[in-house]
């Protein structure tokens, strides 16, 4: 209902009539008098004159007056701060992220606590993603506006039709319905190459969206979403791990390592390893920091950047191209000296530098500095991917 009123609106027009029970989601959209009407016999009388219906209003403000709640929460989880910084850095950024870690380490739940430490979704945003569950025919009755960032984690023997979108009349795929929200893939050298390879551009294009083809047209449906991919570090999932033995030899790690391509890894700016939680850190009584007390770093860093890009079509500091990091991401002598070092020893490509470099402007928003600083830029090079 929601982008069929859209493109009533669109196409000019200032009244739609939609059934009674669609009436909510309909009247999400303002400049729209909606009219509900439940048979034939009411809208017929609304017509005649004889028996007007009064047009359903709805106040927006309210819908969006208390903050949304998610079922996971960064006060719940033990240990990992290393993890949930990088987190704070993906979500202030809107950085794809990739997890490494045995099984059981937290991978799974660090990843469902994402949405929860994102800035809150504008009426825009709301509406954006609204309209796709619509389509989708995944909009639940009792939510005529979607309020939470979307989280979507297929399963890694998911169609190619499941993920992009498909159907004689086109429906959004998963990549589409984690629009403004997160898409996670857990064990990601499971899913198969042509569904990695698809991901690309959505990851990488501006604007991000999807086209599927029929005879009868091409439909395209946005698709920006963040990417958290999750891995074992090898087969049988404990190299390097400390406390269990791993069974793989130098080869097979090598080759589970290498069934993601480098041109997916290249569009993935934070590479983390996820140990496994000690016994002293999961018993401590210390508090953690809460989603909400991470937000607001994190919506102080968004605001940085939606200053920053004003007028532009970027949206984080994420979807900067070469030309804006040169632009916007300038070093001061400490900064070049630190970079040349780490090109040279690192053997870092143009593309991993300019990574580290918007890396190192989402550390500095989130410091609340003006400018690129070697610190910022130190931590950025620790997210690189670690060799074998």
């Amino acid at each position: 209902i929601l982008p069929m009123t859209a493109l009533a609106r669109a196409e000019g027009y200032e009244r739609v009539f939609v059934p009674a029970v669609d009436a909510e989601e309909a009247g999400l959209l303002p400049d729209v008098e909606v009219i509900p009407v439940t048979n034939l016999a009411e809208l017929v009388g609304h017509l005649t004159g004889l028996k007007p219906i009064q047009p359903f209003t709805m106040d927006l403000k309210e819908v969006f007056g208390n903050d949304p709640v998610y079922a996971a929460d960064f006060a719940d989880i033990m240990g990992q701060e290393h993890v949930k910084r990088a987190l704070e850095i993906a979500a202030a950024g809107g950085h794809n992220l990739l997890l490494t870690g045995p099984p059981g380490a937290g991978k799974t739940l660090l990843s469902k606590s994402l949405p929860s430490i994102m800035p809150r979704m504008s009426v825009e945003e709301a509406l954006e993603v609204t309209k796709i569950y619509s389509v989708a025919g995944l909009l639940p009755a009792d939510t005529p506006l979607i309020r939470n960032r979307p989280f979507r984690s297929p399963h890694h023997t998911i169609s190619y039709a499941g993920l992009v979108g498909g159907g004689a009349w086109p429906r959004p795929g998963e990549i589409s319905l984690a629009h403004r929200g997160v898409l996670f893939l857990d064990e990601l050298p499971e899913f198969s190459e042509r569904l990695i390879e698809v991901l690309r551009q959505p990851l990488e294009g501006i604007p991000r969206e999807v086209s599927i083809s029929r005879a009868s047209g091409t439909v395209t449906y946005p698709a920006n979403f963040m990417l958290i991919a999750a891995q074992n570090p090898c087969p049988c999932g404990y190299y390097g791990d400390p406390t269990h033995e791993c069974t793989c030899s130098n080869a097979m790690v090598t080759r589970y390592q290498k069934r993601i391509s480098g041109p997916l890894m290249d569009r993935i700016d934070l590479h983390v390893e996820v140990p496994r939680v000690e016994f002293e850190k999961l018993t401590a009584v210390t508090a953690n920091e809460s989603s909400a007390q991470i937000r607001e770093r994190v919506e102080q860093a968004r605001a940085r950047q939606a200053e920053r890009f004003a007028g532009s079509s970027l949206y984080c500091n994420a979807d900067m191209g070469p030309s804006e990091v040169r632009e916007l991401c300038k070093l001061d002598d400490m900064g070049q000296r630190l970079m040349k070092s780490a090109m040279t020893q690192m053997n870092l490509s143009a593309r991993a530098f300019h990574r580290i470099l918007k890396l190192g402007r989402t550390i500095a928003d989130l410091a609340g500095d003006a400018d690129i600083q070697a610190v910022h830029l130190a931590e950025a090079l620790q997210y690189r991917p670690r060799q074998l």
